[in-house]
């Protein structure tokens, strides 16, 4: 799969964390910044990797700020764009399944790192349903 990541200063460490954990399973990633813990302003990177998301260039996004918030809410900007924040496996599960997300948006404050990759995996490895969730899509 092939991936576009990015986050800000909040959630630099774990970027750099998943970043490694998707290449060990033989992901491709681009990592679109940012480049150390100095502040910076998250809008910026959320709008790099959806737009990426956005023209296909990816098969999905993954944001990560202090809480997941921020990211989640700049993300959503953009009308090809359905951001899901997920701070556990079974938010990541229902968010492909029910909301076909193509962004996953993580909190490095409010989520355990151990808990972060079983996230991530969730997020990955679920399909969207399509039925009854498909019409609702629509309405988006």
């Amino acid at each position: 799969m092939k991936i576009a990541i990015a986050s800000d200063h909040g959630g630099y460490h774990y970027k750099e964390i998943i970043v490694a954990y998707l290449k060990a399973l033989g992901h491709v990633t681009q990592d679109f910044g940012c480049d150390s813990d100095a502040s910076v302003d998250y809008p910026d990177y959320a709008h790099l990797v959806c737009n990426e998301v956005a023209d296909q260039g990816f098969d999905c996004g993954i944001l990560i700020c202090g809480t997941g918030i921020g990211m989640s809410m700049a993300a959503n900007r953009n009308p090809k764009i359905r951001a899901g924040l997920c701070k556990d496996v079974e938010t990541a599960q229902l968010t492909r399944q029910h909301n076909d997300a193509n962004v996953l948006c993580l909190g490095a404050r409010v989520t355990d790192i151990n808990n972060i990759k079983s996230i991530v995996d969730a997020f990955l490895d679920t399909d969207f349903e399509g039925g009854r969730h498909e019409k609702r899509l629509k309405k988006f």
